[in-house]
């Protein structure tokens, strides 16, 4: 899963920064957490990207319910922010 997350108000950057820093170091500890990055972009600091890979549809939905998600990303990034999901499928 990609997601791309752009700020709606500038004051609020650092704010998102933080939280998703702190999604992702949490979500990385989760069971079946493959890969968890965020990136912000250099040429528009309001834009973040979140590239997610889950080992399976269980480990995600997991993820759905865990800490991470329920305390940080839900309450306190959606608010703040404009949210685009790409579902991808891994290539080998």
């Amino acid at each position: 899963m990609n997601i791309i997350l752009t700020v709606q108000e500038d004051h609020k950057i650092e704010v998102v920064r933080d939280l998703l820093c702190e999604a992702m170091r949490k979500s990385r500890n989760e069971p079946g957490c493959e890969r968890f990055d965020v990136y912000q972009s250099q040429s528009n600091p309001n834009e973040f990207t979140m590239i997610e890979h889950w080992s399976s549809q269980e480990a995600l939905d997991a993820h759905r319910q865990a800490e991470a998600y329920t305390t940080i990303y839900k309450p306190q990034v959606i608010p703040l922010v404009e949210r685009v999901g790409h579902p991808v499928t891994l290539l080998d």
